[in-house]
């Protein structure tokens, strides 16, 4: 079988972009963005940063650049940065944050990837000649690992309030921001106010081909424009980039709510099969944890099985299977899957 013809569930970063974004791309007024002369990039950055309610943005290729170029701009070398144990930044980003940016990481753990302001407070060690630095938060909103789990804006005003009490800046890694905004029902904004950076995802549930946005001031995105040259991020007729993000900016943050809505179906229904189970108190978004310990067999053998039967998936845990839905995934493929998932559940038991 060729990928698309796969029910792909592995992760929203398999969305194709739009026609509307083809010819977006196909039509994009270009220039140099080295020298700031793209007036596409121009314009997603400006839409970007009046979207986030911050003063700048910078576009830049890849979430994990985002996050890279960010904690450049955010700290010196032999700081110590915060972050929840299971964070992108900390799991999945090859060590950048100490090998490229030469932070000193330091895991807290969380409830559903939500830091708690007494255990980061206990986690910034008094000024001494022997400790590093603080002088970072990073927050992920949605929660990868936890399964798409949500920081909320109190959540996220906690943290807002032990960073000022210790001269700290608060970073927000928001891959899918917009994924939390419509499940809380709220403007971006109201996530993004109380952070002082941050970054977000065109590539993932947006649907655009490449790309994500860094959101702050004039100041710190300046340094993180260093930071992006530094790391041979500078591009150049960018434009063809940016002409989806614009697109996905203007037209594809509603249709998240179809994603988060096909995600508690299939969880719902698959529930209710022998030998799985899914939190559902913890399906807020488009990530859906499958717990598959009672089944008896291991996550690669069940996502083997899942393959032979046209539904691509990934394993998180040895007992554990993520599935993301995503635009490109219709009701229809979700009744297959389940169809598909209940076919190998009768097989087992």
């Amino acid at each position: 079988m060729k990928n698309q013809d796969y029910i792909d569930l592995r992760s929203d970063t398999v969305t194709l972009p739009t026609q509307e974004m083809l010819e977006a791309i196909r039509n994009a007024e270009l220039g140099d963005d080295v020298f700031r002369e793209d007036p596409t990039v121009n314009r997603l950055e400006e839409k970007a940063a009046e979207k986030m309610g911050k003063e700048a943005a910078l576009l830049v290729s890849s979430g994990t650049q985002a996050n890279l170029v960010s904690l450049m701009a955010n700290t010196e070398p032999g700081e110590l940065v915060i972050l929840e144990s299971q964070s992108h930044i900390y799991w999945y980003e090859v060590g950048g944050v100490s090998r490229i940016a030469g932070l000193l990481p330091w895991p807290v753990e969380s409830l559903k990837g939500a830091l708690n302001p007494k255990d980061v407070e206990a986690a910034i060690r008094p000024k001494n000649i022997h400790f590093p630095k603080p002088t970072l938060i990073c927050v992920e909103n949605t929660h990868n690992r936890h399964g798409g789990t949500i920081v909320t804006p109190s959540q996220i005003n906690a943290l807002r309030e032990v960073a000022k009490t210790h001269d700290l800046k608060i970073y927000l890694d928001g891959a899918r921001i917009f994924n939390a905004a419509v499940a809380l029902e709220v403007d971006v904004k109201e996530i993004a106010k109380d952070v002082d950076n941050l970054m977000f995802c065109l590539s993932k549930s947006l649907s655009c081909p490449v790309g994500s946005v860094v959101v702050g001031t004039q100041v710190f995105i300046e340094k993180a424009r260093k930071a992006r040259k530094v790391l041979g991020g500078g591009m150049r007729q960018a434009g063809i980039i940016a002409a989806s993000g614009i697109v996905a900016l203007e037209k594809m943050i509603d249709r998240l709510k179809e994603d988060h809505e096909n995600a508690k179906h299939l969880a719902q229904a698959l529930n209710e099969m022998d030998g799985l189970s899914v939190d559902l108190e913890n399906l807020q978004t488009n990530i859906l944890l499958l717990d598959i310990g009672d089944l008896g067999i291991s996550a690669k053998q069940f996502i083997s099985e899942l393959k032979e039967n046209g539904v691509l998936a990934l394993d998180q845990m040895p007992n554990k299977i993520r599935m993301v839905t995503h635009r490109g995934i219709t009701r229809t493929h979700i009744e297959e899957t389940k169809r598909t998932i209940e076919n190998i559940t009768q097989r087992r038991n």
